[in-house]
């Protein structure tokens, strides 16, 4: 209910916006209009004073060469006659000019109209997004904390209880605690990446995929599996940490989706000006479904796979926030042998290049 209620609020508050934001376009485009029929007009008029007096001096031309004797008071005919088409030309000036302003104001409200929508996409997709995300954080905050309340109170029901059940509610609750300071720290990281500028050094992909290895070497052994690496020379500029972390990552989520006993395929070249990695498992692939949502904050796919799955589904979003902090590409496909593929591309460092 309180999100439905939420969404009507959001929209209408967008709504708003559109139509102030339409009316301020409006009113620049009116200013600019009025302004520009103003000088029109005022130009036009200089122009027809300047054009009637050209007229008078030689009509007085002529009535000294002789045209006063065939036509009786020719001078003020020819005023008169001069002063009723400038009547005529500024009256049909000024309805033009105030069609050419209606007109305008017409097309420029339904031009403003859609400015003021494709202006402010950007801005209600991004906050339709951090709307989503707060609200899935807090639900992933919610569920570590209420298993502590809960197993807490469960435990304090208890009228007698053991060493070693005490033991293992405190192991338990540091369990969820932990959770909580991965959640949090990914988060954190999450926000950090847009916007820090995070110091670089010349870093040779082999170098940075070994100690990746070396960090998720316990976490492959829990479920057999192997690592094969074929990567060629080349060095990237990055920072370590941030580089070694997106391996990390991305070797964690081979380890997790794949099957136990597998083989996790690490390579890497050289392509043009930049090193591609890929990082291949043999799991079950990226479902179609799943594709275009993959690197979405909190967004953890099939909820039977996730409930069998520890994480937040945080991983692949920050991968993405360093790739993206680095002037690189990250993709994920399926590959035809069958698993996920994830391919990362980086500038190569210019002296290795």
């Amino acid at each position: 209910m309180a999100t439905r209620w939420n969404e009507r609020l959001r929209a209408r508050m967008f709504r708003s916006a559109r139509l102030n934001l339409t009316l301020f376009y409006l009113l620049t485009l009116l200013a600019f209009s009025v302004t520009l029929s103003v000088g029109v007009r005022v130009f036009a008029e200089y122009e027809l004073n300047r054009s009637f007096a050209a007229q008078q001096g030689e009509f007085r031309e002529l009535a000294r060469s002789g045209l006063s004797l065939l036509v009786p008071h020719p001078e003020d005919d020819f005023q008169d006659a001069q002063t009723y088409h400038a009547q005529v030309a500024r009256r049909n000036l000024n309805n033009d000019l105030l069609i050419l302003n209606l007109a305008a104001l017409i097309v420029g409200g339904l031009v403003s109209y859609w400015f003021a929508g494709r202006t402010l996409k950007p801005i209600a997709q991004a906050h339709e997004a951090q709307a989503r995300f707060v609200a899935d954080a807090s639900h992933e905050l919610r569920t570590p904390l209420a298993n502590i309340r809960a197993e807490n109170e469960v435990f304090l029901r208890q009228k007698e209880f053991s060493e070693a059940d005490t033991r293992e509610l405190i192991q338990s609750n540091l369990e969820e605690v932990q959770r909580l300071e991965h959640l949090s720290r990914d988060l954190l990281a999450l926000s950090q990446y847009g916007l820090a500028d995070l110091p670089k050094e010349v870093i040779t992909v082999k170098s940075a995929v070994k100690e990746a290895v070396t960090q998720t070497d316990h976490l492959c052994k829990t479920k057999s599996v192997k690592i094969k690496r074929q990567l060629s020379e080349g060095a990237v500029r990055a920072n370590r940490e941030s580089f070694v972390r997106l391996l990390v990552i991305l070797i964690d989520n081979a380890v997790k989706y794949g099957p136990e006993k597998g083989t996790i395929y690490i390579a890497g070249a050289q392509h043009s000006a930049s090193y591609v990695i890929t990082i291949r498992d043999e799991g079950n692939g990226i479902d179609s479904k799943d594709a275009p949502h993959i690197f979405e904050r909190l967004y953890r796919g099939d909820p039977a796979r996730a409930n069998t799955t520890s994480g937040y589904g945080l991983g692949l979003a920050l991968a993405q926030e360093i790739v993206q902090a680095h002037n690189g590409s990250i993709k994920a496909y399926n590959s035809p042998q069958g698993g996920a593929v994830f391919s990362v591309q980086l500038p190569l460092n210019r002296q290795t290049a």
